[in-house]
């Protein structure tokens, strides 16, 4: 039996390579994350999926899906992760090289309540990670993660007899079809489809393809784990740079880009402009409204305000529900209301029948954006953009921040914001006409204008964004001399990782 984790082992040491290592901060809000070697190792991967394997037996499940995605070090993550859940007694069906949202279709087409996919996402090299569920569709939220962390960490988990391993092939090719058959464009349209050498490279071009897309331009679909030219991660600035230079270079009619495990889509129009998720989700809205009166949509507080102020949103008859950011959340929201869909400023989407099962799926959100485009046959997608309402939002920045005070660094800006609130000050010469805590802290003003600070669900960092009514100008007033002094004033902040 393995002995019960612990978080004070060091590599290059015999305990190293017979005792697992698991650090505590790996078991984040919805999903687990490490640095594979300081802050777990091949023994820890096992007892985590022991642990997982003893609590959906707690659930009353024992049948589960795996899928890796491609790093150099996914394959032996999942076989470790694999013998944990075998000893568990657990019945794991293997899926092979997989995105998240693959992993997430065959819960359904292979009829498997649970499903553990390995995957640091959009996380650079060095870090590996599992997303969770034992509920189709949805993934881990705080309770079940706060469970499981007692479990693997208290020496919780139970072995038990019966476990059995068995190997799908050809599971790719099953998603594939899945998702392309979700649309048949007939619009003759060339797209730029962007994966930064990460897992969606061996998926995404093909389903394009199958969708009717006339002319695909493969944009860094090798499959490469070193991540040669840029981080997979559509929601950062260089990746979309890139895009908007193919779009520029071909003539392309819209870039589409994917995240390293393809649960996430970025867009970048015609004229070479990047859309942030948020206003292709309130485009997405305004379409899918017409077409599905009263319809019910939840957003992220990461979102734009103008989901809340849209004219043809209300003329539609359409209710916008704001939430927790982070894909459980909205997952699991979009859930329980019977949303037709959820957006996410990262650039998760998620869709409800009959667009979609409910899970976050990057080639999903591209299906829904090329039918909106075929049914708008006279208009360019920056012509879309361009009919919405104005506001000028900032990149998603993140200033690095330990995830050991991350949650009380933000509790104290948050306090500081009410207060300010309360004793009737100002941002900017605006009025603060409300504090909105259910995710941080976003900060309301009475021109429409809104900043928002929280901490990162899933990397030690705290989250920043903006968005002003006024101007780009405006916007970029308020970080840099509003959000990012009052931050700087705390030792725990760090380097951002992008700013405006």
């Amino acid at each position: 039996m393995l002995p019960v984790p612990r978080a004070d082992l060091v590599p290059n040491t015999i305990e190293y390579e017979n005792t697992p290592l698991v650090k505590a901060t790996g078991f984040r809000e919805y999903d687990a994350r490490w640095m594979l070697g300081p802050d777990i190792n091949l023994l820890g991967i096992e007892a985590l999926g022991l642990g997982l394997g003893t609590y959906i037996q707690e659930l009353g499940q024992t049948k589960i899906v795996v899928g890796h995605d491609y790093r150099s070090y996914s394959t032996s993550i999942k076989q470790a992760l694999t013998l944990g859940l075998v000893s568990a007694g657990c019945e794991v069906v293997d899926i092979g090289l997989a995105l998240s949202p693959t992993a997430y279709f065959a819960q359904f087409e292979l009829d498997a309540p649970c499903v553990a996919m390995v995957t640091a996402s959009h996380n650079e090299n060095g870090w590996t990670g599992v997303k969770m569920g034992a509920q189709r569709p949805l993934t881990f939220g705080p309770d079940e993660m706060g469970r499981l962390k007692e479990i693997v960490l208290g020496g919780l988990s139970q072995y038990r007899p019966g476990g059995s391993l068995t190997h799908v092939q050809g599971f790719a090719e099953r998603f594939i079809a899945d998702v392309s058959s979700r649309v048949n464009i007939k619009r003759p349209l060339k797209v730029v489809c962007a994966c930064g050498n990460g897992t969606a490279g061996a998926f995404a071009a093909e389903a394009l393809r199958r969708m009717g897309v006339a002319v695909v331009i493969e944009m860094d679909c090798e499959l490469d784990w070193n991540f040669p030219r840029y981080n997979p991660n559509p929601e950062d600035h260089e990746m979309l740079q890139e895009m908007a230079k193919a779009v520029r270079e071909f003539g392309a009619d819209l870039a589409l880009g994917f995240d390293g495990d393809g649960d996430r889509c970025g867009v970048v129009d015609n004229t070479g402009e990047e859309i942030f998720a948020d206003k292709i989700g309130l485009m997405l809205a305004r379409d899918l409204s017409e077409l599905h009166q009263d319809a019910t949509f939840v957003v992220d507080v990461k979102s734009t305000g103008l989901f809340a102020t849209d004219p043809v949103l209300k003329k539609n008859g359409a209710k916008t529900v704001y939430w927790k950011t982070g894909h459980s959340y909205i997952k699991r929201k979009t859930a329980e209301l019977g949303a037709l869909a959820g957006f996410e400023k990262s650039g998760h989407f998620f869709f409800n029948d009959p667009i979609g099962r409910g899970y976050d799926c990057g080639l999903t959100a591209a299906a829904a954006i090329l039918a909106m485009l075929d049914r708008n046959p006279d208009k360019k997608l920056s012509e879309l953009k361009d009919a919405l309402p104005i506001a000028y939002t900032s990149l998603t920045m993140s200033p690095h921040c330990a995830d050991e005070v991350k949650y009380k660094v933000v509790e104290d800006v948050v306090a500081e914001y009410e207060a300010l609130a309360k004793a009737g000050g100002t941002i900017l010469g605006r009025k603060i006409v409300e504090v909105i805590t259910v995710n941080g802290g976003r900060v309301a003003l009475e021109d429409g204008s809104w900043v928002l600070v929280r901490a990162s669900s899933n990397k030690p960092e705290i989250v920043v964004v903006v968005e002003s009514t006024q101007s780009d100008a405006d916007m970029r007033a308020l970080f840099r001399e509003e959000v990012k002094p009052r931050l700087a004033k705390r030792p725990q902040i760090g380097a951002y990782n992008q700013e405006v």
